[in-house]
């Protein structure tokens, strides 16, 4: 029988975890085979940075609300997904790929792209603007990944390593670009210099139009599925304004009050311990690092 303790931990990670529910058919068995570092093993600096749930969570809201900045990227999930009364779902589907991408063995981070792609073949249409988009455009491609990429590793500098040096930050660039470029994305940057480059050249290209005013509405409305977990959604969404560049909370209109923001860290500083502790014991990358370093079986 499992001590109180324990119970509690129980009870607060699956609470936890329900927040990105992942729905589809794919099953990612994280514990199998052993010996498979899956596409970069557990030395690799992704597997540093997107093993913390809160970071991740504040990092997937900035993902997301920089994304919708991009009338074409944003144009093929407002025609093809059902994020605006799902939002739930997304963040699920997003959390699995980029878990299982990043954690999974080989045959299932591949797996996971192949589904991605197929699912891409689908999502083609044309702009509010009168261009046509696909959502397997490499530009397209690149965009998200950057917008994601640079979004999560934001959130692992501010909630919970600030000092991660520049040469591995520049590494984390360069592992994650391999999916980027696996789906099918090109001129992907590989480096943090790389990255802010990319970003302001982006600029231009950016609009705050009214189907981002919407995007915007439905992430600060978003309601847990349980009361509990309310107050922690309150708090990933206003740490994941936080991370967004200066520019994007001004095309948002997201600009927070000083006071505001330095709540929002340090209520990130105070409730993040909790949820690591209770998340600690089923995490993905703990079972993935004792996956890939356990004997392989012959």
């Amino acid at each position: 029988m499992p001590s109180p303790l324990a119970a509690i931990r129980e009870r607060i990670a699956n609470q936890v975890r329900g927040l990105t529910r992942a729905t589809g058919s794919l099953t990612l068995d994280i514990a199998s085979p052993p010996g498979d570092p899956g596409l970069f093993g557990p030395d690799a600096v992704c597997w540093k940075v997107h093993a913390d749930f809160p970071a991740m969570m504040a990092g997937g809201i900035s993902a997301l609300l920089l994304q919708a900045l991009h009338p074409r990227a944003l144009a093929g999930v407002w025609d093809h997904s059902n994020f605006r009364e799902d939002l739930q779902g997304r963040l699920g589907r997003t959390a699995q790929f980029v878990a299982g991408t990043t954690y999974g063995s080989r045959h299932d981070a591949l797996a996971l792209i192949e589904r991605v792609k197929t699912i891409h073949d689908r999502v083609q249409g044309i702009a509010p603007d009168g261009r046509p988009y696909s959502a397997n455009d490499p530009d397209l491609l690149t965009w998200v990944h950057v917008a994601e990429m640079s979004s999560f590793l934001a959130g692992y500098l501010r909630y919970v390593d600030g000092s991660l040096s520049v040469t591995q930050q520049d590494r984390y660039f360069e592992e994650t670009a391999l999916v980027a470029e696996m789906l099918g994305a090109r001129d992907v940057p590989k480096s943090r210099a790389a990255v802010q480059t990319y970003l302001n050249a982006m600029r231009a290209e950016l609009v705050a139009s009214d189907r981002t005013r919407t995007v915007v509405e439905v992430l600060m409305t978003w309601q847990a599925p349980r009361p509990g977990l309310r107050p922690a959604v309150r708090l990933f969404l206003d740490a994941g304004i936080q991370l967004l560049p200066p520019w994007a909370i001004q095309m948002l209109d997201l600009k927070r009050p000083p006071l505001q923001a330095a709540i929002a860290s340090a209520a990130m500083r105070t409730v993040a311990p909790t949820l690591r502790w209770a998340l600690y014991e089923g995490s993905v990358a703990r079972r993935a690092r004792h996956r890939a370093l356990a004997p392989a079986t012959s």
